[in-house]
């Protein structure tokens, strides 16, 4: 038998969702979430308690996690953000467009970039921001394959659980990253150690419109699937 997970005194409640379910319907939320709903501090504790448990590399837990609620700092962030979503996409360095299973002229794509021009006119009205952030000792941490590899997979498996469980707590999030074209500029408005501890993406943190989310279009198991080799 293995121990329980450790909740509050009065767990916030939850929408009953499979695990199969939370993990399949957990959508981008951008034009659903409501910004008029506060968003109780012992919810995201609650959804804190399950992201903390996600593996890091010989578990160092170096993630930070940095909620912005006051009003004006929000503004601010969101000021950020769209600036970055202004910003030129880093070079790839390729000869050719970067491989994408998306269809940019598709049907999809035009509602998605239609949600995120909807999140960019109100992301400073979300009730809640999160910045999920990594401890390093330095930034030339990044500047190897191995390094990057073993930076983002101890960050990373715990924001997606945070979102995971903010899906079965009724709040809706979206993996953002444009604001990381100023960095920077975010480290020092948030009093962020800009040298020592790397932003890795912001959501918005919200209750949703409806829980109905769905899963979403994706290629086919088979376009992507390699056995014994590539």
């Amino acid at each position: 038998m293995t121990d329980a997970i450790p909740t509050g005194k009065n767990p916030p409640s939850t929408l009953g969702l499979s695990a199969d379910e939370v993990l399949s319907t957990t959508r981008a939320v951008r034009k659903r979430l409501d910004l008029g709903r506060p968003v109780p501090r012992d919810v995201i504790e609650d959804c804190l308690r399950i992201a903390l448990q996600a593996p890091s590399g010989r578990n160092r837990q170096r993630w930070d996690f940095v909620f912005v609620e006051d009003q004006e700092t929000r503004a601010a962030v969101a000021r950020l953000w769209r600036l970055g979503l202004m910003a030129p996409p880093p070079a790839s360095g390729g000869t050719g467009p970067a491989f994408s299973r998306m269809n940019f002229a598709s049907e999809q794509w035009g509602r998605i970039a239609g949600s995120l021009a909807h999140l960019a006119d109100h992301l400073h009205e979300v009730p809640l921001l999160l910045i999920p952030c990594l401890r390093v000792e330095s930034r030339a941490e990044l500047d190897s394959v191995r390094g990057q590899a073993g930076a983002w997979g101890s960050v990373i498996p715990a924001f997606w659980s945070f979102m995971l469980a903010a899906r079965e707590r009724g709040l809706g999030t979206a993996w953002t990253t444009s604001h990381l074209s100023y960095e920077r500029e975010m480290a020092e408005l948030l009093g962020i150690p800009y040298d020592t501890v790397v932003q890795v993406a912001l959501t918005p943190v919200a209750y949703t419109l409806g829980t109905d989310f769905k899963p979403g279009p994706r290629a086919d198991a088979d376009a992507f699937a390699h056995w014994n080799r590539w």
